[in-house]
């Protein structure tokens, strides 16, 4: 089991950032199958259908994310990442090894050129590498390995610090 699937609720309370804790953008997610491959869907924590990265009213606090993964119904919780917040996510695939966290060059460069990180921590799967930066981007990047958002997207939160 990946580093980032044995983390407990306190643990997450630990590791979140206070800054991001106290925002009212938080979501929890499921992995489901869309097209034979998993993806991480978003759900509103008060179990009432879908969360959506573009309507503010689906998201929730931290602590309400949290008592809601705590029923065990979801996979995990999820920040939104929306204009009015100062944050933008870095999200770099396949440049982890999960049973040794050792981060391969080309990723360990994006991460260092990032002055003022808030959250670096591993993917759900212990193969990548989650950034929360302070910063805008409005339209986003979204290559092979690596993607960049500043709003209308969430990222799964593992705790799972680096």
């Amino acid at each position: 089991m990946p580093q980032a699937e044995r983390l407990n609720t306190e643990e997450l309370l630990d590791n979140i950032p206070e800054e991001l804790r106290r925002r009212p953008q938080w979501v929890v997610w499921k992995l489901e199958k869309r097209n034979d491959k998993p993806t991480k869907v978003p759900y509103i924590a008060q179990g009432v259908g879908r969360a959506s990265s573009t309507d503010l009213m689906t998201w929730c606090t931290f602590d309400e994310a949290i008592q809601a993964l705590k029923t065990g119904r979801y996979s995990g919780i999820g920040f939104v990442f929306c204009s009015a917040d100062p944050f933008v996510g870095v999200d770099l695939d396949g440049c982890r090894d999960p049973e040794t966290g050792s981060i391969e060059e080309w990723a360990q460069k994006i991460i260092d050129s990032f002055e003022d990180v808030v959250l670096l921590e591993a993917s759900p799967s212990g193969c990548g590498v989650h950034l929360i930066t302070r910063g805008t981007c409005k339209d986003g990047i979204n290559t092979k390995s690596v993607e960049v958002y500043g709003q209308d997207r969430f990222f799964t939160v593992t705790g799972a610090t680096i």
